[in-house]
């Protein structure tokens, strides 16, 4: 699950709930965990997911609730799954690899009973315009009805519904010297600041020497008919 070359910039990786989470994902939940492998065994891709329950409205806190939840809640044939991440490696990327992993993870989790598929999806090409509001960005549309992000596309394509967003899917607090290690920015100014990568400027204060990121997602439900 480990060897596959990670796609995140530094930031991304310093989330506190993923931190004490994350990696017992796949020791408690193998079932839930897919690898692509090439034809010489190298890892191609992995999509990761944690069992999920949805009595009502989808957490606003996204990613970290899922996995929060999913990690305390019994393995054995879930009615209902969240994804954590679809991660390609670099070299093979732009094949069409992810689509391939939602749509072997989809028959996967169909064959293990589950009904309903979810997942706090992060829009592959917003940290293009951080400063456009995700509620105009996920508005978006192709002439074909399709949205325009192509990774939104993607479940779209294959019966996932946009749900709603999730404005506060990740919180990534830091004090202002990690952040600037993490992204080699001055980071000398207090306010709003775009980060390259970031889907959303992150909140600078100098006074209070620290710097938060709160990454917004969209929920997006595939339904999977037996």
């Amino acid at each position: 699950m480990w060897e596959l070359e990670s796609t995140w910039p530094t930031f991304m990786l310093q989330d506190p709930v993923a931190h004490r989470l994350f990696g017992r994902v796949p020791e408690l939940f193998p079932d839930l965990q897919l690898i692509v492998l090439g034809q010489a065994g190298e890892v191609l891709g992995r999509i990761m997911a944690v069992p999920f329950q949805c009595d009502g409205d989808l957490p606003a806190r996204g990613w970290d609730a899922a996995l929060e939840a999913g990690v305390v809640l019994p393995g054995e044939a879930p009615a209902a799954v969240s994804l954590l991440e679809a991660r390609i490696a670099p070299r093979h990327q732009g094949r069409g690899l992810s689509q391939t992993l939602l749509v072997a993870m989809r028959d996967h989790l169909r064959r293990l009973g589950v009904r309903d598929l979810f997942g706090p999806v992060r829009p592959s090409v917003k940290a293009q315009e951080p400063a456009t509001p995700m509620s105009d960005y996920v508005a978006r549309r192709r002439p074909d009805g399709l949205p325009w992000d192509p990774w939104l596309r993607v479940h779209a394509r294959l019966g996932g519904v946009l749900k709603t967003i999730c404005p506060i899917s990740m919180t990534i607090p830091g004090t202002v010297a990690q952040w600037r290690s993490w992204t080699g920015l001055p980071l000398d100014t207090s306010g709003a600041v775009e980060v390259p990568d970031a889907l959303v400027p992150i909140h600078v204060s100098l006074e209070q020497d620290h710097c938060v990121y709160v990454e917004p997602n969209i929920w997006v439900h595939h339904r999977l008919e037996p």
